[in-house]
């Protein structure tokens, strides 16, 4: 699918699922995109519905912060997102947590009629991206060239996303104003010689040179 036909398709904001209805409501902007890639990929590095239910809460919540200019650690978000939905979670914990994020401007009871589930997500997949998944048969060739397009996507997504926290973020505070551009670049190590390369190096030479000898 077109990549802007596939980010028109995710903005509607009268579709008849509730994931399209959040990603317009919230301007996630690509997360639809990165959703359909990650449920198509081949082999690892493909996720399950599951999966992928859980990750777009999560980054539900974390634009909700952000929005809030609610600063937060790697892996807080995460936190906060399993003791909200944990069933082994303590009830002290639990209060806790909506406590912190009440105390951040976030409405924690809306938050959880918003979190989706995986049959919200499936609905999404195929009823508005017309997705499907079937296990791969492309050649080396195709493989790598989808590899590369699927990190491409993901890349882009990471450096707009970024932006869009720096520039909620510098409304608050001015020490994170000025950021011209964000560019994130994905590097590979070689375990045999320890060369680095770029993913797209790396990935359209078929792996590092010295593993030939």
């Amino acid at each position: 699918m077109d990549t802007e036909e596939s980010e028109a398709d995710e903005a509607q904001p009268n579709s008849r699922s509730k994931v399209a209805a959040l990603l317009h409501e919230y301007d996630l902007e690509g997360l639809g995109t990165e959703l359909e890639t990650l449920w198509t990929a081949d082999d690892e590095a493909r996720r399950s519905l599951r999966e992928l239910a859980t990750y777009f809460n999560e980054q539900l919540l974390a634009s909700k912060l952000a929005m809030n200019a609610t600063s937060v650690l790697d892996g807080e978000v995460s936190n906060y997102y399993r003791l909200l939905t944990d069933e082994d979670v303590s009830s002290g914990k639990q209060v806790a947590a909506e406590n912190a994020l009440r105390q951040s401007g976030i409405d924690v009871e809306q938050l959880r009629d918003e979190f989706v589930s995986r049959q919200a997500i499936h609905t999404y997949l195929t009823a508005e991206r017309d997705a499907t998944y079937e296990p791969s048969t492309r050649s080396e060739e195709e493989r790598v060239e989808h590899a590369l397009e699927s990190i491409g996507r993901l890349q882009n997504r990471l450096a707009m996303v970024s932006d869009q926290h720096l520039s909620r973020l510098a409304t608050a505070n001015p020490a994170f104003d000025g950021v011209q551009d964000v560019t994130v670049l994905v590097q590979v190590q070689c375990d045999h010689c320890g060369t680095q390369y770029s993913i797209t190096e790396f990935l359209s030479n078929s792996g590092c040179g010295c593993t030939e000898v």
